[in-house]
């Protein structure tokens, strides 16, 4: 096997274990459920685990460079206008792509999914256009946050309360393991090249903004189209009994997966080669390796998907609706805590950007800094959402004042940790949080009789928000450390020039 392949399994096997003992655990003393629904949620935890180790390997092989290499010609050209259009299309075609909005869109009935899908992908092109302008002409991310943010939360007094939270976490699932390493990498590549004091910083911060897009365009179209009721499809929970019952539902899901991977990535693929023939930036080797990503990225979605999608799904609802049917429900505010401490670790994205922040920052953000805060801040935003499920209070009581207080914070954090932080929050909302903890939080909701629409949508967009807050209070203590350490050295150096002062005194008065 293939020695960093072998690596990268490893890691995904350390980040998968802890919430595959958890659940394990759970189904045992608090919300037993059928063998074959746990045969499955253990194999479909084994083709994760090696799902994932095929796509981190694939994305640093074939997106991240790709990504990169686009964005660094993108500042050569001098046709503005049409770099714009190129990244619009790129926008919409890898939203387009995204497994996690497919995910979304099928519980939403009342408005057709090619609409919603259209709809969020321009949202995203949009605004990773806008992201693309703030990196040329340099305009502060933070202004364009409250800005953007000031029209989202206007927009919503207008739209019907039962689309608010589908809205956004349509923000959160646009940002998945397609999405995230190839506009991150594109940032790096447009900032680079300008090689001043804000191009490090300005390297991060597409993500956050490319969230904000799905959000926008899904109330535009719950206030412009005929709706009508707001309802969810109806869920399912396939009936296995035996081992070859378990066998038969991942051999027939394989096919469907393969062919939905195959359909995201090739679009990609095409602009890539495109762009290839036309600037021929890539050397012979490079596009080898490129393309060799690309198989493992393939390969690696392919079996993560299959196995979050046919073992979480059944598992996360079964576990949230048996748990909140009985007198134990408030202990799913602790249970579901300490998953989201632990799930977030097991999201794909997640390493990319921790990686991707240890080396922009040369190691002065460790990744596991960044990986202890996203499970911080992912852990308080279940609580929250399950509190919130139990209880039917509004969203908005959460998420006003969660992304004020994220806002506020950005005029007293180093500017790196802004994008850092927002960046974040798209991250975290990845495959597991789509396919496991929105079906917990479904299977909660009927349990308890509440709201689907209103209570258990939403849950994304609750753990997309507290990274926000948790990281840039990291950059807070960060500031405060790095100011503390430039004064010990100003200390020093004015002592030792003291020193030698009092030295060359002494020698003169001898």
């Amino acid at each position: 096997m293939n020695k960093k392949l072998k690596e990268k399994i490893g890691e995904a096997f350390s980040s998968v274990l802890p919430i595959s003992i958890i659940v394990l655990l759970i189904s045992v003393f608090f919300a037993p459920v059928p063998t074959g629904t746990m045969m499955m949620f253990l194999v479909g935890a084994a083709l994760l685990i090696v799902g994932m180790g095929f796509f981190t390997l694939g994305a640093d092989m074939a997106m991240m460079p790709m990504g990169e290499g686009i964005g660094v010609q993108f500042t050569k050209t001098k046709k503005l206008w049409l770099t714009i259009i190129l990244i619009f299309g790129m926008g919409v075609i890898i939203t387009i792509a995204e497994p996690d909005l497919q995910v979304l869109v099928k519980q939403v009935t009342a408005i057709p999914d090619l609409v919603l899908i259209f709809a969020v992908a321009i949202g995203v092109g949009i605004f990773l256009v806008l992201s693309i302008l703030r990196i040329f002409f340099q305009i502060s991310l933070s202004k364009l946050l409250i800005i953007s943010y000031a029209i989202v939360l206007l927009v919503s007094l207008f739209a019907p309360n039962d689309f608010i939270p589908v809205a956004f976490d349509s923000g959160g699932v646009t940002t998945g393991p397609i999405t995230v390493p190839f506009i991150m990498a594109l940032g790096l590549g447009l900032s680079s090249v300008r090689g001043d004091k804000t191009s490090r910083e300005d390297s991060f911060g597409l993500v956050a903004l490319c969230s904000i897009g799905p959000i926008l365009a899904v109330l535009l179209l719950s206030i412009g189209y005929n709706t009508g009721e707001a309802n969810v499809t109806s869920f399912e929970i396939p009936e296995v009994v035996t081992t070859q019952d378990v066998v038969r539902q991942f051999t027939q899901e394989f096919p469907v997966y393969f062919k939905e991977v195959l359909l995201a990535l090739t679009p990609i693929v095409i602009f890539f080669l495109i762009f290839q023939i036309l600037v021929r930036r890539y050397h012979k080797r490079q596009l080898l390796k490129i393309g060799v990503g690309f198989v493992y990225t393939m390969i690696g979605l392919v079996l993560f998907l299959t196995g979050v999608n046919v073992g979480f799904i059944p598992m996360g609802y079964l576990v949230g609706f048996t748990i909140s049917a009985s007198a134990l429900k408030w202990l799913l505010i602790p249970l579901g805590m300490l998953m989201g401490y632990f799930i977030v670790s097991a999201e794909p994205a997640v390493h990319i950007l921790n990686k991707q922040v240890e080396q922009v920052s040369g190691g002065a953000i460790p990744a596991k800094s960044m990986s202890l805060c996203l499970s911080i801040g992912v852990c308080i935003s279940i609580g929250l959402s399950i509190l919130r499920i139990l209880t039917g209070i509004s969203i908005f009581w959460f998420l006003i004042p969660g992304y004020a207080i994220a806002l506020i914070l950005t005029f007293f954090v180093p500017k790196i940790f802004t994008g850092i932080a927002f960046d974040s929050g798209g991250v975290a909302t990845g495959p597991m949080t789509s396919t496991f903890l929105l079906p917990f939080a479904l299977g909660i909701c009927a349990g308890v009789g509440g709201n689907i629409m209103t209570d258990a949508f939403g849950i994304v967009a609750m753990v997309a928000m507290t990274p926000l807050i948790v990281i840039q209070i990291l950059g807070v203590i960060y500031g405060r450390k790095m100011k503390a350490l430039k004064e010990n050295e100003a200390n020093e150096m004015a002592d030792t020039d003291n020193e030698v002062i009092s030295y060359e005194e002494e020698n003169n008065y001898a």
